[in-house]
């Protein structure tokens, strides 16, 4: 009579379980990374769009500030509205 080698059929065992574990993690995490992707595609399209648009207004704006020849107030307010929004950490500070 063959003696069973327990050890040896118990990591087969082991290795086709795990296997197919992880056949199941793959397969789950893939159908995950293509949903993340749409919405990143998604999310790079809205991105793109809404930086075209703010572009134009502040050409638009710097424009409008020249031809009214408000140079001088504005620069002030810009230095406000900018100097606010590096203090929130919005954007990074320039100045030490």
């Amino acid at each position: 009579m063959i003696e069973l080698n327990w050890v040896i059929l118990g990591w087969l065992i082991d290795m086709v379980l795990n296997g197919f574990v992880w056949l199941v993690i793959g397969a789950i995490f893939l159908l995950l990374v293509d949903v993340t992707d749409l919405w990143t595609r998604k999310g790079i399209k809205w991105m793109d769009k809404a930086d075209k648009w703010i572009r134009a207004l502040i050409d638009n704006l710097f424009e409008w500030i020249q031809k009214k020849n408000l140079i001088t107030i504005f620069s002030f307010i810009l230095l406000i509205f900018f100097g606010i929004l590096a203090q929130l950490g919005i954007i990074p500070k320039l100045i030490n």
